[in-house]
């Protein structure tokens, strides 16, 4: 699997503006970089150098976080058969771009509210021990599952006695709906934003944002606070769990989150 980005360079040369390619691997073992001219940055030129980087060993996939760059990738990698993943999870790639002091900054759009269709009945703030979270969900039969090993709190060096803080959803008949929709929206955090009212925003996709509730309670104010805190405290590390009552019995899907330039 390779990690790529194309875009402009973020100055001139020579009144000229030129795009960078940059691909690697997840551990950089790999890594390929080529230049155009603004006049040649199209999905045949990126053809050409994924043909030029790879030579027999090209990808199954190409993973790319720059909205601007993901049609032209999508159409060079349709092409070769190449499938691209849209995710902001391109950590190795992000870190060459910074190394590079290229900017990773994705302009992020305003919240929506979540479709009516979708609430659930009811909603409230959690804990789980580190050492209990990947036992709590791992084996157990749900649904729709994402619990990738770089989240994994012993792969975070979490102590095992670190709360990590998430949100619990009831979402009743709905439930299954809800957690279809989640799954194609691709979460990538949740996090507590302070206003008139204060709200639970999910960030999700390359850039897309999400109301998932609303409130006005001072307590729950609170405890919105405090999950924030925690957050600090686990690394980010924050989990989204959906059921369809409280009874503890069955779960409809789960994710672990952290937030992700």
């Amino acid at each position: 699997m390779w990690q790529a980005d194309f875009y402009r360079r973020p100055v001139q040369d020579a009144g000229q503006t030129w795009w960078d390619l940059l691909i690697c691997d997840a551990n950089r073992s790999f890594e390929y970089m080529a230049t155009c001219p603004q006049s040649e940055a199209n999905s045949h030129w990126l053809v050409q150098q994924f043909q030029l980087a790879g030579g027999e060993y090209l990808p199954d996939v190409i993973q790319v976080f720059r909205p601007q760059s993901l049609s032209l990738m999508e159409n060079a990698g349709r092409s070769l058969g190449i499938g691209i993943e849209a995710t902001r999870r391109t950590l190795a790639l992000k870190k060459w771009l910074q190394e590079k002091q290229y900017s990773i900054a994705v302009e992020q759009l305003p919240p929506v509210p979540l479709p009516e269709n979708l609430w659930g009945e009811e909603w409230r703030f959690a804990t789980l021990p580190a050492g209990d979270l990947v036992d709590e969900f791992q084996e157990r039969p749900i649904p729709v599952k994402q619990m990738p090993d770089f989240l994994h709190p012993l792969n975070l060096g979490l102590a095992s006695t670190v709360l990590v803080p998430g949100v619990v959803i009831y979402g009743g008949r709905q439930s299954m709906r809800l957690v279809r929709w989640l799954e194609d929206a691709n979460p990538v955090s949740l996090r507590y934003m302070a206003g008139a009212p204060d709200g639970l925003v999910l960030d999700a996709g390359l850039l897309d944002r999400w109301i998932i509730a609303t409130f006005e309670d001072e307590e729950v104010a609170t405890a919105a606070k405090l999950y924030e805190t925690r957050k600090q405290l686990s690394q980010g590390l924050h989990f989204l769990l959906i059921q369809p009552d409280d009874s503890g019995m069955t779960y409809s899907g789960f994710w672990l989150l952290q937030a992700e330039n």
